[in-house]
């Protein structure tokens, strides 16, 4: 079976074939860095825009590479949740048209799941596991009991450990996208330089919750109060401390997880898998399984969508013609779960 996943949820373009939920066929993806670069940062209106240009292109690219037309495909998938609203609907609404007139089932996809499957193309990983999803908008650990059952154990109150990286980036002027910047020069500091503060979130209801806005803010404003004597007040030394800081957070709450579940395997998803210490700190626990998806695919890519579509269609699922984007999904970030 032969899915052709759209993926726009930010300011990737992309699109893939996968044949039977793993042989990826073709992932073409159109990054928007360089027309958001000067903005330090995603500008909404822009994403949405470019993505109206280029996903017909994209698409036909994705067909071309796979040596596919539209008669081989067995069904279309795209992102319809979380992300930028205006991407989304792109995105989608593209797939979904492409369904229609080609006759094919359309499957709409959840995002996160998208990134959690993304280390499955590769690998061959039973259920349960715990999954660690770490992009530019959320920060989630929670236990997969499926491809498309997972329970939520802790997320972020408050900002997501890929902003943290890109608004301590941009106030600096490093660069974008901040946690590629920041990973680089980190490797030529010393993370001993500052001991920036690490969040204290009490109760048992947050034990597996974390915190980037404190650790942020103090990166930001107050570098100089957590400096350590000895150490050279140097970019590089700044954001190993700070890149050591985000990805201990990280792991300590993985870790407690680790511990009350029992689960030996951990798979990380999200742009922020990509990140070097991180993996370095989750590959020291040799008793710990820990599998990440190749470099290129912690980014937003098709590949994930049209992978975890596969399982869906070969359920029986399909969505319906009236299915909609949705820029949130409230159990995913725990401020937004009473709003």
């Amino acid at each position: 079976m032969k899915v052709l996943g759209i993926e726009s949820s930010c300011d990737e373009t992309a699109a893939a074939v996968v044949e039977d939920g793993h042989k990826i066929l073709s992932n073409v993806v159109a990054t928007q860095i360089p027309f958001h670069k000067i903005y330090k940062g995603v500008v909404p209106e822009i994403a949405s825009r470019k993505h109206a240009e280029w996903i017909l292109p994209v698409v036909r690219q994705a067909l071309k590479e796979a040596s596919l037309t539209m008669e081989d495909i067995d069904a279309v998938a795209a992102t319809n949740r979380p992300g930028l609203m205006g991407s989304l609907l792109v995105g989608m609404t593209f797939g979904k048209t492409l369904a229609w007139s080609a006759g094919k089932p359309f499957i709409a996809i959840n995002h996160m799941l998208g990134h959690l499957y993304a280390a499955h193309l590769e690998n061959d990983i039973s259920y349960p596991y715990l999954g660690l999803l770490v992009s530019g908008g959320h920060s989630i650990i929670c236990k997969v009991n499926g491809f498309d059952d997972i329970e939520v154990l802790g997320t972020t109150v408050d900002d997501s450990v890929g902003e943290a990286f890109d608004k301590v980036s941009k106030f600096y002027g490093l660069g974008y996208p901040g946690g590629v910047v920041i990973d680089r020069l980190a490797k030529e500091g010393n993370p001993a330089a500052a001991s920036f503060p690490v969040p204290h979130l009490d109760g048992s209801e947050h034990r597996y919750d974390m915190s980037f806005s404190g650790l942020k803010t103090a990166v930001i404003h107050q570098c100089d109060m957590f400096w350590n004597d000895g150490f050279e007040h140097s970019t590089e030394n700044m954001c190993a401390a700070f890149q050591e800081t985000a990805c201990r957070t990280l792991t300590t709450r993985l870790f407690r997880a680790v511990e009350d579940t029992g689960l030996k395997t951990v798979v990380a998803g999200g742009g922020v898998a990509a990140n070097s210490r991180l993996r370095a700190i989750l590959a020291e626990r040799t008793d710990i399984q820990c599998i990440f998806p190749p470099l290129k695919l912690c980014g937003d890519n098709g590949a994930m969508i049209a992978g975890v579509a596969y399982h869906f269609l070969e359920r029986g699922d399909r969505s319906g013609w009236n299915t909609t984007a949705s820029a949130r999904i409230p159990q995913f970030k725990r401020g937004l779960k009473n709003s």
